[in-house]
């Protein structure tokens, strides 16, 4: 193997038998099954080639079920491959499921010893790491108490200070950098940038996108165990968007970009079709909704939201907005009745459910004469994302006014969600996009 890479895959395979009953793996172990008894194979992982050198941070994303956490663990001998190479060139630490080989009857300093050992360190080494391994986990005297009585943050704060403490050369990432409270989640950061500084090797996986974007050199995209592609966290999170909405297809192609048709009611035609399509009256395909399929829904009805969705600055549907870049919410109304002048609002909550922003026709001085019983309007808000990096949530409403009346068309609470990515967020909601200068007199 070559000096240069730390890891090296080549077409690996994880192949699992799925068995009728639990008897039947046995009889499989001393080829008894016969016939329509075999077990049916699920492949984790279909031929996947992976290179990650010495030094590079790479992410691995996908959606669940795509094969992130297979990877690793095969990477760190957790399971065994089916078939294919795989090669390791140095010391592996992994945050995988933190704890997992924690004794619960033992203090948290034996646990430390005890995981030390495990990952091959002597009892002098683990001796010298162990002031700086209990500073990071700064649970106090507890560390000197069974664990089994230890609170779930304070549990996890240990084996976290374990696993990255220890210096490895290579570092396994799952899901792993928001255990604690917030200044916890500062000092698990930080080590990581640490360890990016001293030209460690780190793979990582996560679906918090934001992160993917800030700290890795290169990115992987899996999608249902195959290797969907590799490159830069741009290219590979605006992939990522598309599978996600399911307008990817194993060519590579954009599926269902432009107009999109429209459904009979909120959140229509988003079960029961293929995956990533829904058929028109016509026969045609069309995109997947978005749309919330529990959203809470209200009004007289006259107007109706029959669809919405978001899409990026290049005219892709997606959840998921690069912060500081041009994005366009959509909605789609349909009138079951006489209105004149509707108002199309949006509001963006945090998942608190706290309002954060928001506009409507009115406040904006768009007009929208008036709506005829049969008539489809569609409407749109462009703008562009301030937002932190996070998760939000999205409402739509049809309102206007009924002579000096106040009315509710069509109300849609938390009827889409939104995902910032960014790589660089600042305090409070949104980022004022400052220029600083700084000059010497």
């Amino acid at each position: 193997m070559d000096n240069d890479f730390a890891i090296r895959l080549k077409d690996v395979k994880k192949v699992y038998k799925l068995y009728n009953r639990p008897k039947d793996r046995l009889f499989d172990a001393f080829g008894l099954l016969r016939g329509k008894k075999k077990p049916a194979l699920n492949y984790a992982l279909k031929g996947v080639d992976l290179e990650i050198k010495k030094g590079e941070t790479v992410g691995i994303i996908g959606t669940n079920g795509s094969g992130k956490s297979t990877i690793l663990k095969i990477i760190t001998g957790v399971l065994y491959q089916t078939s294919g190479e795989v090669d390791i060139n140095g010391r592996i630490s992994a945050l995988l499921e933190l704890g997992a080989g924690f004794n619960m009857e033992y203090t948290g300093v034996e646990n430390v010893y005890l995981n030390a050992t495990m990952m091959g360190f002597s009892d002098e080494e683990i001796e010298k790491k162990l002031p700086e391994i209990l500073e990071f986990a700064d649970i106090g005297d507890y560390v000197y108490q069974p664990v089994k009585t230890y609170s779930s943050g304070m549990f996890v704060r240990l084996a976290f200070a374990v696993a990255i403490n220890i210096d490895p050369e290579i570092l396994i990432v799952d899901e792993a950098l928001s255990v604690g409270d917030v200044f916890f989640q500062a000092k698990c950061y930080a080590k990581f940038e640490e360890f990016k500084r001293k030209g460690k090797t780190i793979v990582f996986v996560s679906h918090d996108l934001s992160s993917i974007s800030k700290y890795c050199d290169r990115v992987y995209l899996l999608n249902k165990g195959n290797l969907l592609g590799e490159g830069s966290p741009k290219e590979m999170i605006d992939l990522y968007k598309r599978v996600l909405v399911g307008l990817y297809d194993a060519d590579g192609e954009d599926e269902g970009q432009g107009k999109a048709g429209t459904g009979e009611g909120a959140g229509s035609g988003g079960a029961g079709g293929k995956e990533g399509e829904n058929s028109s009256a016509d026969g045609a395909s069309k995109p997947a909704s978005m749309m919330n399929p529990d959203t809470l829904e209200y009004g007289t009805r006259q107007a109706l939201i029959t669809d919405a969705y978001i899409t990026d600055e290049g005219g892709r549907r997606t959840s998921t907005i690069i912060k500081g870049s041009e994005f366009t919410i959509h909605m789609h109304i349909k009138f079951e009745d006489h209105v004149a002048g509707p108002i199309f609002a949006f509001t963006v909550k945090d998942v608190r459910g706290t309002e954060i922003t928001g506009t409507n026709s009115m406040y904006e001085k768009a007009y929208t004469g008036c709506g005829e019983k049969g008539e489809e309007m569609d409407v749109t808000f462009t703008q562009t994302m301030s937002l932190q990096g996070g998760n939000y949530l999205l409402s739509l409403g049809c309102t206007g006014f009924s002579g000096a009346d106040f009315e509710v068309y069509h109300r849609l609470y938390d009827c889409l969600d939104i995902t910032v990515v960014s790589d660089k967020d600042t305090v409070g909601y949104y980022d004022m996009f400052s220029k600083v200068e700084v000059t010497k007199n």
